[in-house]
């Protein structure tokens, strides 16, 4: 028996994205049972039964536990019996190994690609929507039937940061490297993008020197995909103060904000807003006035709907 909802599921950490995402018309919330044994074994019981479903299993690989729940989660389901798999995973852990630099590192980005590119094939096929990458290429890891699409923040992003900005903002970014995405983005609003110079020393560490653009009296709204400890967003910051900014905010997609670093924002006296989206747990565990957090669950819910046929000519 097919019904036309998507079944949902979702790893333990992300049941607050399960709860948002099921309060939407065309989607069903997977019972499941979960406990652990004396020596931290998991176990995992679906008490909805998958079988003949279009099923989704949310989850971010944010630890090698995360991610082994969600391969195993996946796997039952597909033994059970569902018709078509569709991998939601709004943070994709690792990415920062996502290439070999020196002999005999080891990409853990394709390692935990090939993990989830293991998991049995439903009928219909398996797929995984990955959002807002570190790395272009890591679709491309995936092998087998397992289809990645990379899907793109920027109608969040892009709301966030127009509110933030106001009506004459220049849009900017924390390296040379997000410098595409981000001039792509003021593309679309039609503002001004700056980035800044870096010079990386003999002990791995990096220096901002320069902005590459006249920033005197005007407000600063950098992007930046994630933000980890924010050590280099900030020397992006006093690189832009410096620069003449007259305020600087921050919107970045997956706030991880490790240890103190959302505190050691705070106090560096830099950012007059810090915006992130919920994609990653520990966003919402920091939500307060000092961190304003967007909802990526109305995007990966369009992702999810079948898409109509287009209609003969």
């Amino acid at each position: 028996m097919t019904t036309s909802t998507t079944l949902v599921y979702a790893t333990e950490s992300y049941g607050y994205m399960l709860r948002a995402l099921c309060a939407l018309p065309g989607f069903e919330e997977g019972a499941m049972e979960r406990r652990r044994f004396p020596d931290d074994e998991r176990y995992l019981r679906l008490i909805t039964p998958p079988a003949g479903r279009n099923v989704a299993i949310l989850g971010g690989t944010i630890s090698d536990a995360d991610t082994l729940e969600l391969f195993d989660l996946a796997s039952g389901v597909v033994t059970d019996g569902a018709r078509r798999l569709t991998l939601v995973i709004p943070y994709f852990g690792c990415s920062t190994m996502e290439r070999a630099v020196h002999p005999g590192e080891i990409v853990t980005a394709k390692t935990r690609a090939r993990l989830l590119s293991a998991i049995p094939s439903a009928p219909e096929g398996n797929r995984a929507l990955l959002l807002d990458l570190h790395s272009e290429g890591l679709p491309y890891y995936f092998e087998g039937g397992l289809v990645a699409t990379h899907l793109h923040a920027m109608p969040v992003v892009s709301g966030a940061v127009k509110r933030l900005g106001g009506d004459n903002f220049v849009l900017a970014c924390t390296d040379a490297g997000r410098a595409k995405w981000v001039q792509r983005l003021a593309n679309e609003i039609g503002v001004a993008a700056s980035f800044v110079f870096k010079r990386r020393h003999d002990d791995g560490s990096t220096e901002v020197i320069a902005a590459s653009a006249n920033l005197q009296g005007r407000r600063v709204v950098i992007y930046d995909d994630m933000i980890r400890s924010g050590g280099t967003l900030v020397g992006a910051a006093e690189a832009y103060r410096a620069a003449g900014a007259t305020s600087i905010a921050v919107v970045t997609t997956h706030g991880l904000f490790c240890g103190d670093a959302l505190p050691r924002l705070c106090r560096s006296g830099l950012f007059q807003s810090i915006v992130c989206t919920d994609s990653h747990p520990r966003a919402l565990e920091l939500q307060s006035p000092e961190l304003a957090v967007e909802s990526v669950v109305p995007l990966l819910a369009r992702a999810l709907r079948p898409q109509p046929l287009p209609e003969a000519s």
